[in-house]
């Protein structure tokens, strides 16, 4: 009989749990996909006494994940833990050391102490898979690491933060202000515990970063993903969007340019027609360009028990069946440190104004624009009860955002605009 691939699993939360359910329900299944049994011969939580609704009597139980990972009778960790430092880290070093291959659930670790562990696992000749660090299950990793393998991948782009996407989308389907949808996702349980990982772009970003360095054969750099989180989008940029053909999302956006790699995690418009306009919910997806392949689209479901846990099954079965991929697709002394460049391609821009009304206000904002290089494709002026204050949106022609940050800053200087004025890239999609 072929040996067993035996488990030790670091982390009971959501997802643990829903790893052990996985191996329970679908012993048979797993072992005639992975031509070997898999079963889970130890774990480790914070707490042996609570009841997680699955039964772990069978299991031996470590309270330290470091001493997990070194058991004898584990062949593969399975980190599912959380936080780039502490625990996680120790116990997932430990593993390799020990000559256990690793699989995580673990962005923000992978996302700042990528490129080590990588260097680390493939000295010591093991493997380090995160299918569910990324998009829950959406097999956004394995499309790239292998499906796309024989493509120069051009674009990674995408919704990869179910919450936020929640928050938009229910803020233009309610009607209700940021503040009020964003107590509700809290209160729901919908947002980390630090509610600024979402919100704040932070997780979509560690996500962003993982798929940049698979796609472009480039070391992971978190620190040079630029950031903007959704906590400026009021619900009159939802409506005015939607008036002139746009949804806005958080979206990431990563594409290797003459400049350099440039990364971003921010608000931006997408027409309502495109897959990513039509996106509700906790959805997630995830858009890969290839020169061979052209567009594909991968939709699923970002977060969630179920989702995740298949994630990580599917890397699970991956060893099991003897399979050997580099971390990010290529040996890890093969990633270059690529240059991190800001925002250079250019794009269309939607502008939010406030204007005092009085005659000549839109021929100075017109004249600033036009100084800067940017020419206006569509211009409107809303209703507006204050006489005093006329509410104005723009969409430019393609600028770039050097152009764009010259005009917002020479704005101030015209007496006309008062208040902080919004600019929401406009993606190609």
């Amino acid at each position: 009989m072929t040996e067993p691939l035996r488990l030790g699993i670091a982390g009971l939360g959501t997802v643990g749990v829903g790893i052990v359910r996985i191996v329970q329900a679908h012993a048979d299944l797993l072992e005639k996909r992975a031509g070997r049994p898999i079963v889970i011969s130890a774990v480790s939580a914070r707490s042996r006494t609570k009841d997680r609704g699955v039964d772990l009597s069978g299991y031996a139980w470590e309270d330290d994940p470091v001493a997990l990972a070194m058991r004898d009778d584990v062949d593969l960790f399975i980190e599912v833990m959380g936080g780039s430092e502490g625990p996680a880290k120790d116990a997932t070093e430990a593993a390799i050391a020990a000559g256990k291959d690793v699989v995580t659930a673990n962005k923000a670790l992978l996302a700042i102490h990528g490129q080590a562990l990588a260097e680390m696992a493939e000295a010591a000749g093991r493997v380090i898979r995160f299918e569910a660090a990324v998009a829950g299950g959406i097999p956004v990793v394995k499309a790239l690491t292998e499906g796309l393998a024989g493509n120069a991948i051009t674009r990674v782009m995408g919704v990869m933060n179910g919450s936020c996407n929640y928050i938009l989308t229910r803020m233009e389907d309610a009607g209700l202000s940021y503040d009020a949808v964003f107590d509700e996702a809290n209160a729901l349980g919908y947002l980390e515990a630090d509610p600024q990982l979402d919100v704040g772009g932070i997780d979509a970003g560690h996500k962003l970063a993982l798929l940049a360095a698979i796609a472009f054969g480039t070391q992971v750099n978190f620190d040079a993903v630029e950031l903007e989180g959704i906590g400026s989008i009021t619900i009159d940029d939802i409506r005015q969007a939607a008036d002139m053909g746009f949804k806005i999302k958080l979206l990431g956006v990563a594409q290797m340019t003459g400049r350099g790699l440039e990364q971003r995690m921010s608000p931006c418009l997408v027409p309502d027609t495109s897959p990513l306009g039509q996106l509700q919910g906790g959805t997630n997806m995830v858009v890969l360009e290839g020169d061979a392949v052209g567009q594909i689209v991968l939709r699923g479901p970002g977060a969630g028990e179920g989702p995740t846990a298949s994630a990580v099954m599917g890397d699970v079965i991956d060893v099991a069946r003897g399979m050997r991929i580099s971390t990010f697709g290529q040996p890890a002394r093969t990633l270059r440190n690529a240059r991190a460049a800001r925002a250079a391609v250019p794009a269309p821009y939607y502008l939010r104004l406030q204007l005092l009304d009085k005659p000549g206000a839109l021929a100075k904002v017109a004249h600033v624009l036009g100084e800067a290089g940017i020419s206006i494709d569509r211009m409107r002026q809303y209703n507006h009860d204050d006489r005093t204050i006329a509410p104005v949106l723009i969409v430019t022609h393609k600028t770039t955002r050097t152009a764009l940050e010259e005009a917002l800053a020479d704005f101030q200087r015209t007496s006309v605009v008062t208040g902080t004025p919004v600019a929401i890239r406009i993606e190609a999609v």
